[in-house]
């Protein structure tokens, strides 16, 4: 049987050498049928015509893979950027995954096949941060299997629900796969309040869910706006996350200096707004 193909929707800026990094493990996945398309909001000189980009660009193309980017400017906010990467999306299923992130090769064929497994919204793999590997942090490890199928639910931030993302911050997820040594081929869902880096969504329900119109809404410097949309289709469709995870962060020094508006705080109700530097892991 065939495979559906899946768009892969990568936003980069400034960072030439970490996407060349994403570009070599998205060729070396052992899911076929890819579509890759990546949007660069590198003011000036593109990073896409940096020579590692091209090199890998050409080795996407010669392995068979499509490949399609765009070098979009004005940068508007981060919101603006991965609607603008939607909107590029044909497939029933896309993938949005950072400029800055590692993929084993088994990583998308497991994402898909657990959100075509629970039917929900969208299942993500968390980033494991290996330069915390020496800290155990047990406090934030507290993980809920979904036992039947993924459903809808609401997290709101500041619900008790919202502390979930403490075990996606520094090694937790990494240390805690590794006591419950849960196959690969056997991937588990679980719930989550938001998963950064890596992501994929049923095409359609992204869009019925919103996807990122609320763009305008926020100023140019802000965050958040994935944690706002996976809220959103959460709350519509259900959304887990996916373990093992199979994905890396880089740990590179963020691209996006002014945060001072953070999305979900911004735009949904909540309660009182969390001290400088914790509203996100």
């Amino acid at each position: 049987m065939s495979l559906p193909r899946i768009d892969v929707l990568v936003p980069t800026c400034n960072r030439p050498a970490a996407l060349a990094v994403t570009l070599t493990a998205l060729g070396a996945q052992d899911y076929p049928e890819l579509r890759i398309v990546v949007s660069d909001q590198t003011e000036g000189t593109s990073a896409l015509g940096q020579a590692e980009v091209v090199a890998v660009l050409r080795y996407l193309r010669a392995r068979g893979r499509q490949v399609e980017t765009w070098h979009h400017l004005p940068r508007r906010g981060m919101a603006e950027q991965r609607a603008f990467l939607l909107a590029q999306a044909h497939a029933p299923c896309c993938l949005f995954v950072d400029d800055d992130v590692i993929l084993e090769p088994d990583l998308i064929g497991r994402l898909h096949g657990l959100l075509v497994r629970h039917g929900c919204g969208f299942v993500g793999s968390a980033v494991h941060g290996l330069s915390y590997l020496g800290q155990h942090r047990p406090a934030q490890e507290a993980l809920t299997f979904w036992e039947g199928r993924v459903e809808p639910e609401t997290v709101l931030p500041g619900s008790g629900a919202w502390a979930r993302h403490h075990l996606h911050s520094a090694a937790n997820l990494f240390h805690l796969q590794r006591r419950l040594a849960v196959p690969p081929g056997q991937s588990r869902a679980y719930r989550v309040a938001w998963v950064g880096g890596c992501v994929m969504f049923d095409t359609a329900r992204l869009r019925a869910a919103g996807g990122f119109d609320f763009w305008p809404a926020l100023p140019p410097g802000h965050c958040g706006e994935d944690v706002l949309a996976q809220l959103r289709v959460m709350e519509r469709f259900g959304g887990c996350g996916m373990l093992p995870s199979g994905a890396y962060h880089m740990e590179l020094p963020t691209t996006l200096k002014a945060r001072e508006v953070d999305a979900p705080w911004a735009l949904l109700p909540h309660g009182d707004p969390p001290g400088q530097g914790q509203a996100r892991p």
